[in-house]
């Protein structure tokens, strides 16, 4: 089957300190095409002396017709260059892209929008631009509004919206439109939770359609539920190229994305809001030492470092869990009622969580941070993919897999209390509460 994306030793350099062009009247345009001429001569002596940075070297790759691809790095490592470079929107230094079908790019809030335009006329634009007659854009028209929920704001100029608004229209629109092939990038995490549950249902459902999905996200679980297959970057580089929970597993290892421990120096930028932000997540042994790779039967202490900045608040710290197939294997928040009730003082709070040994099952285990209050209910932060770390079993034979050695089944791998002995009969073995888990 013939690719319907080709990527051929594909580069981008950038010029370090170069400032991109704003946004400016018809007038300024023309007056600008008068000028290039002469800004080029002037900037071509400048130009050998600037420094510069290569966004991505050397990448290659195929997708075939309705493959739903992920990508994902580390800030910088070139994911929104290159669906830029794929979308049309930014040239490349060398190699080529051949793209075989309609494009639809969901790059940042509001691409491809008109500021004067309404939400409706803006619907029909984007058909427009992607090659549909007014026909096709109108059979779609009131899905795409549905989806969007804007039903009372299409025909307002989409300048007025809020970004939660712009959002949901132009994911609906680009959605909606039937390209061949639909390009997200990390845009929806601007979006609330609902509505990114609803845009991965739909991108789902885009895929087994038969078209063409690429999914840029650090969320790891939504990676890997939605993509069989992913591409990590790696300073501009392909470093993977393959099955998602690979990918993700080699992400999280620490070396290149989330490991044992994330911290946000400037309070400023960290996850949170005015009454309380995420300073650290960490990942400790019994010992306390910082760990990314634990051993099966010893517990892991989960620790939470967070400022409080407004006092007054009840507030409960919490987890979830996920492995590496996106798999909730289980959340959990403090039950301690004193503190479920009592509002905090303003201050630097460090909260723990322990997890039994002999409880995980081996492979890696990505934790998402949160501290809410439960009445009303509010989330005040929530790091989805906080830290992670890898649950090792050393074979020893004293785990639950005992002298098993082939694959063992199942998220959880709990290390039960047996009973067997003979019995005469149908007397019933009873075990006592020492023997239980």
């Amino acid at each position: 089957m013939k690719p319907i994306v080709n990527v051929t030793n594909l580069s981008k350099q950038y010029r370090i300190g170069a400032r991109d062009a704003l946004y400016g009247t018809f007038r300024e345009k023309i007056v600008d095409l008068a000028r290039v001429p002469l800004e080029r001569l002037r900037q071509r002596g400048q130009r050998s002396d600037s420094p510069s940075i290569w966004a991505l070297r050397d990448i290659d790759f195929e997708i075939r017709p309705g493959e739903v691809v992920g990508i994902i790095g580390r800030n910088g490592a070139g994911k929104s260059t290159l669906l830029k470079i794929l979308s049309r929107i930014t040239e490349p230094t060398t190699g080529a892209v051949e793209l075989y079908g309609r494009v639809a790019s969901l790059l940042e809030v509001g691409t491809g929008f008109h500021g004067e335009l309404t939400g409706r006329e803006n619907i029909y634009l984007n058909g427009a631009i992607l090659g549909m007659k007014k026909t096709e854009t109108a059979r779609k028209f009131d899905e795409i509004v549905a989806f969007s929920e804007i039903e009372k704001f299409v025909d307002t100029p989409v300048k007025r919206y809020s970004s939660g608004m712009y959002l949901r229209l132009a994911f609906a629109v680009a959605a909606h439109l039937e390209p061949e092939i639909l390009m997200v990038d990390e845009v929806l995490a601007v979006g609330d939770a609902r509505f990114q549950r609803k845009c991965l249902d739909k991108m789902e459902g885009v895929g087994r359609q038969g078209r063409t999905v690429l999914f840029v996200s650090h969320n790891m679980p939504a990676i890997t539920r939605l993509c069989p297959r992913t591409i990590l970057l790696d300073e501009g580089a392909v470093k993977f190229d393959g099955p998602s929970h690979e990918a993700a597993s080699i992400y999280l290892s620490g070396s290149i994305g989330a490991g044992a421990v994330r911290e946000w120096a400037n309070a400023e930028a960290a996850p949170g809001n005015s009454i309380a932000r995420l300073r650290a997540v960490r990942v400790r042994d019994q010992s306390g030492q910082i760990l990314d790779t634990m051993d099966i039967r010893e517990p892991i202490d989960i620790e939470m470092e967070y400022e409080v900045l407004q006092p007054g608040h009840v507030l409960v710290p919490n987890y979830r869990f996920f492995n590496d197939e996106g798999l909730c294997v289980f959340g959990a928040s403090d039950p301690d009622l004193a503190s479920r009730r009592q509002p905090r003082a303003a201050g630097r709070y460090l909260s723990v969580a322990r997890v039994p040994g002999n409880l995980l099952a081996e492979g890696t285990m990505i934790v998402g941070a949160a501290l809410s209050t439960m009445e009303p209910v509010s989330i005040h932060f929530y790091e989805r993919d906080a830290v992670a770390f890898h649950v090792v079993d050393s074979m020893d034979g004293d785990s639950a897999r005992g002298d098993y050695a082939g694959p063992f089944p199942g998220v959880v791998r709990p290390l039960l209390n047996w009973n067997t002995r003979m019995v005469d009969g149908a007397r019933m073995v009873q075990f006592s509460e020492a023997d239980t888990l």
